[in-house]
């Protein structure tokens, strides 16, 4: 019989993208301090990539010690630019600020994965995308996040590429599943690998 499969992660788009790739599985969301996490990481002179790859092992493994005999999904994304590592703007302001700051840039979206079973790290991998935001205007700003409102406050980078948000960019490279937080054709070929969907 094959394990359960769990995902870490209370997170809508990524449920969306494993109902919608015909997994089966239960979202049991990780009880982790993130930020105590990230901001270690980040002190530890970690870069962005590790730092999310090493959040979605934490989920993994904080949900692998509850659900031992499933095999859990845990997954994280970090956004960067440069040196400089972006959170969850707190509000409106510095979402604002945030998406001005990226203006005519590219930007990287480093997305994270990781697999548990037993309370112990089965596989993980990071993904990315990068994202190029056109010259933007802060009066159009202003009223573009007027429209699309608070839900930007969700999103690492205060936007939403599958809605409003795919007016801000000229160029993307990196795959879809990425940009929204789940390394989807890296995680298939490992539940195929271990049998878990059919192959």
């Amino acid at each position: 019989m094959r394990p359960d499969l769990i995902l870490a992660s209370s997170s809508a788009s990524r449920q969306m993208l494993m109902r919608n790739a015909g997994l089966s599985f239960t979202a049991k969301p990780a009880e982790i301090d993130e930020r105590a996490i990230d901001a270690k990481l980040e002190r530890d002179g970690a870069s962005p990539d590790r730092i999310a790859v090493e959040l979605a092992k934490a989920k993994a493994l904080a949900v692998s010690a509850i659900y031992p005999d499933a095999v859990v999904l845990g997954c994280d994304q970090t956004m960067s630019l440069g040196d400089r590592i972006y959170h969850k703007p707190k509000d409106m302001v510095e979402a604002h600020a945030n998406l001005m700051s990226l203006s005519g840039k590219t930007h990287r979206l480093n997305c994270g994965a990781a697999l548990a079973r037993n309370g112990k790290i089965i596989w993980d991998v990071v993904t990315l995308a990068d994202l190029t935001v056109r010259d933007l205007d802060a009066e159009f700003l202003d009223r573009h996040l007027e429209r699309v409102g608070p839900k930007v406050l969700s999103s690492v980078g205060a936007y939403q590429l599958e809605g409003e948000g795919i007016q801000l960019f000229t160029d993307i490279e990196g795959d879809y599943f990425t940009i929204l937080g789940l390394p989807l054709l890296s995680l298939l070929t490992k539940l195929r690998e271990l049998g878990l969907i059919d192959g």
